[in-house]
């Protein structure tokens, strides 16, 4: 198996499935040919991320593109079916702005897992994806996710259907359960190992480097507290309020940052990037000036004294 090299930075796709709002597909075309443009070639999407928009969107904008140039990655766990109720309504519930005319299954078995691959091959009319990733499995059986789906996606590399498999997770806990089962290439970590929460580092992260498990991380802005150089009472953390002691916290960070003359944005990215076992950032992104402004903080120099600074402060885990 070759390395797996996909850049620092890779485009998270929820954004192009309609993530809290409506999208044209002109937009999300606009949106796709901005990553491109700026370099940006792993590709993350799911079933989830509209109700299979996201794969049908960026399929087609990968459909002209030479497949050796870029990695995408998909999730399974979840089935798409029919759902003859949710007509006129909205999947607001779960985020997206789409119409409920799918609905979610949760199927950790091996012909479950094989069928929620085939769809998203259909989806996105690719030939093979390069990476799946059991998608949640904390949100519907911990236990039967390592039991039964993390087995067949084994099967499924070994019969050279992906290159290599992982599970993604918000929860440390989860993760850490499927990374021990020493099965796993890949660990997609959602907003666990940040400025603002490093909880993945006294387990999840040496368990990552004892299995040779790499780390792609996701939602480094923790959503959006770490997005901005002044986080205010106003901010969200994991798609709610901030809380008042973590809020402090990274508002100190954020002084650190002003002093040593570099965004706060810009060392939320770069952060993990330090640690050799994070192959790649993920970050969404709803306008291709959010693309431009995360491959230029992606650049910015952060002197080493930023780190040791808050390191001596015990702001964060060096």
């Amino acid at each position: 198996m070759t390395e797996f090299t996909p850049g620092p930075l890779g485009y998270g796709a929820a954004n192009v499935g309609n993530l809290y709002r409506a999208m044209s597909d002109a937009d999300a075309q606009e949106l796709l040919d901005a990553a491109w443009n700026a370099g940006l070639r792993y590709f993350d999407t799911a079933p989830h991320y509209g109700l299979g928009l996201s794969e049908r969107r960026l399929g087609k904008f990968l459909a002209d593109k030479p497949r050796s140039e870029f990695i995408v990655s998909t999730k399974v766990g979840r089935l798409l079916r029919p759902n003859p109720h949710g007509a006129g309504q909205s999947d607001l519930d779960h985020d997206f702005a789409v119409p409920t005319d799918q609905k979610r299954v949760w199927d950790f078995s091996s012909d479950g897992i094989r069928s929620s691959l085939a769809e998203s091959l259909r989806r996105t009319g690719l030939d093979r994806f390069d990476v799946v990733y059991l998608h949640d499995p904390e949100r519907h059986d911990l236990q039967l996710g390592i039991e039964r789906a993390i087995p067949a996606l084994v099967g499924l590399r070994e019969d050279g259907v992906v290159d290599r498999i992982g599970v993604g997770s918000m929860t440390t806990a989860a993760l850490l359960a499927c990374v021990r089962t020493g099965s796993l290439d890949l660990a997609m970590v959602a907003g666990r190992y940040t400025l603002a929460d490093q909880s993945a580092l006294p387990e999840l992260v040496p368990a990552c480097r004892e299995y040779g498990v790499g780390i792609v991380n996701a939602a480094v802005f923790n959503s959006g507290l770490l997005a901005t150089d002044s986080p205010g009472s106003d901010a969200r953390y994991d798609y709610a309020a901030v809380p008042a002691g973590l809020l402090r916290r990274v508002q100190r960070i954020a002084e650190f940052c002003r002093e040593a003359g570099v965004s706060l944005a810009a060392a939320a990215l770069q952060y993990s990037l330090r640690d050799p076992v994070v192959r790649s950032v993920v970050v969404g992104g709803s306008s291709p000036q959010q693309i431009s402004q995360n491959v230029a903080r992606l650049h910015e120099v952060i002197p080493v004294e930023l780190w040791q600074r808050l390191t001596e402060q015990e702001l964060i885990v060096a």
